[in-house]
């Protein structure tokens, strides 16, 4: 989860040392700081319990989950995120030696919250389809039932949306399944979120 922030230009190194020195996380798009916000009770549960599954179920497989402090960085255009939830497989691959900006994730997954769904869709999206490694991408809204899977078919990104809790979400390029049910376990919609 993410609010656009100052309007103070770095280049990709500058952004990358001062982000290394501070206390709190940013995000990094043409140059622009962008202060990443404070996740809501029901943001965090929907992200551990995605992160939860995947990992029981890739445990022992080549791939590893990691959670929203795993940055991404996208090229050409160099952008810097820290999605909710990261899948890489086999050998992961890392910008330099401190281990903390990842170049080839399979799976993205962002849990959607009112400001920042329009980015996360658009723009953010935008960058992320550059990583060639990418094969899917999963928006989870966190105040109603609702799950888009945008999956890469060859150059174009076929989307599925899924609107129950009996609906299964199945990535097929980590061969993992994400029933809805767990996903939103033990998160309670108010009246008026909906």
């Amino acid at each position: 989860m993410s609010s656009i922030a100052a309007q103070t230009y770095l280049t990709p190194e500058e952004y990358l040392a001062w982000e290394r020195k501070g206390d709190t996380k940013h995000e990094y798009l043409r140059g622009e700081i962008i202060a990443m916000s404070g996740a809501s009770y029901q943001h965090t549960l929907i992200t551990m319990n995605i992160s939860g599954e995947l990992y029981i179920q890739l445990k022992g497989t080549a791939c590893t989950v990691h959670t929203n402090d795993m940055r991404v960085r996208t090229s050409p255009e160099i952008s810097y995120f820290y999605p909710d939830v990261v899948v890489v497989c086999d050998r992961p691959r890392f910008e330099d030696n401190t281990f903390d900006t990842l170049l080839n994730p399979i799976v993205l997954v962002e849990v959607l919250s009112p400001s920042t769904q329009t980015y996360d869709r658009g723009e953010k999206f935008k960058h992320y389809q550059q990583l060639t490694s990418l094969r899917e991408y999963i928006l989870v809204a966190q105040d109603e039932v609702g799950v888009e899977r945008y999956r890469r078919q060859g150059m174009e990104w076929q989307p599925t949306e899924f609107r129950s809790l009996e609906d299964v979400v199945s990535l097929t390029s980590i061969d993992c399944e994400l029933p809805l049910d767990d996903i939103y376990r033990r998160v309670e919609f108010h009246e008026n979120q909906l």
